[in-house]
């Protein structure tokens, strides 16, 4: 398993769904264990459909703020 600070999760400030490493996204076809820096570029969230632009680390540099983001 990866370090905690490698696996940080990430919110999408639009909708608030949290992209989990350890969960993966089994709508979007990835594997538990993937980073979210090593997803797919157009991959969307399964909630809102905002791209990864529209993401925010739960913890660390640039945790989650309030605020929004285009679609």
């Amino acid at each position: 398993m990866s370090a905690p600070e490698e696996m940080w999760q990430c919110q999408m400030t639009n909708c608030g769904y949290v992209y989990d490493p350890d969960r993966g996204d089994r709508k979007g076809k990835i594997t538990k264990g993937t980073k979210f820096e090593d997803l797919p570029d157009d991959w969307k969230c399964p909630v809102c459909g905002g791209g990864k632009k529209c993401f925010r680390p739960l913890a660390g540099p640039g945790s989650a703020k309030e605020e929004k983001c285009e679609v």
